[in-house]
């Protein structure tokens, strides 16, 4: 955009799969915008082979619909987070969370029991993003998605002091970190990052979907809440299936939010299991 600013009328033109992103869905109400529109099967340049597979395969399928059709699907089929979830969950949170002023950090921040930081490490500076999710829980067990922190493309030590300073600035108790891609060496940069705060390392045994099936149910009951709307992370939300991510790319953002929620709920079925205890001496 910085670079339409010569001439009388500067215009972009953007092409694209319509993808219900938040940023295709902040584009689609721009109040100038013309939007023209095209299917796979009236590209003349395509072989006919081709065109007849691709719709024997996927005509009559949402992922048709968006590829062939070039019709902007909202959400994905079987979500285990719908986009009308995410909404709803986020509306609920105005009204549900309370809050107290700080003197550090966010100006307002939830009156919480305990907040967590999950990480999902990137394998490599290529890679999206590092997941960075800061998570809270209220005293009646309600879990609230608090901030989407994670940065994108930086060293190790980029992304260990982003860490560091959402724990921080949020006053977390626990980092919980994915292990998969570096072990040890996840909790020695967080280390040397200044990251004062116990780390937890967990490792992934189960799939993406499964793992996040149970935080799904969680949101579905009521028992989860965005404090407010995270395009990026919703996103990665939406496109999260039982049998897998069906987006592009990685969820980074998705499974630091997951791995944050079990590290909560973990928490709050060890404070259900023991209850009150009665020692007779």
């Amino acid at each position: 955009m910085m670079g339409l600013r010569r001439g009388e009328h500067p215009r972009c033109l953007i092409t694209t799969t319509p993808r219900p992103t938040a940023l295709m869905t902040r584009i689609l109400s721009l109040p100038d915008l013309v939007v023209t529109g095209g299917r796979t099967a009236d590209n003349p340049h395509l072989p006919p082979g081709f065109v007849a597979a691709m719709m024997a395969e996927h005509g009559g399928t949402r992922l048709g619909a968006q590829e062939l059709d070039g019709v902007m699907v909202e959400g994905v089929e079987d979500s285990l987070f719908p986009r009308e979830m995410l909404r709803q969950a986020t509306m609920s949170a105005r009204m549900a969370v309370p809050y107290q002023r700080t003197d550090r950090g966010p100006a307002d921040r939830p009156t919480l029991e305990r907040i967590v930081v999950g990480v999902d490490p990137p394998a490599g500076i290529a890679r999206d993003a590092c997941g960075i999710v800061v998570m809270g829980t209220r005293r009646d067990g309600l879990l609230i998605v608090l901030d989407d922190r994670s940065v994108h493309g930086l060293r190790p030590e980029g992304w260990a002091r982003a860490v560091a300073r959402a724990a921080d600035e949020w006053r977390a108790s626990r980092v919980v970190a994915e292990a998969n891609q570096g072990g040890e060496m996840v909790r020695d940069v967080l280390r040397a990052a200044d990251c004062t705060m116990p780390v937890r390392l967990v490792r992934a045994s189960r799939g993406k979907g499964a793992r996040a099936e149970a935080v799904a149910a969680m949101m579905e009951a009521g028992k989860l809440m965005l404090l407010r709307r995270m395009g990026r992370l919703e996103d990665e939300l939406s496109a999260m299936t039982v049998a897998g991510y069906a987006g592009v790319g990685s969820p980074d953002r998705a499974d630091a939010m997951v791995w944050a929620a079990h590290e909560l709920m973990r928490g709050l079925a060890r404070a259900a299991h023991e209850g009150p205890r009665v020692r007779m001496g």
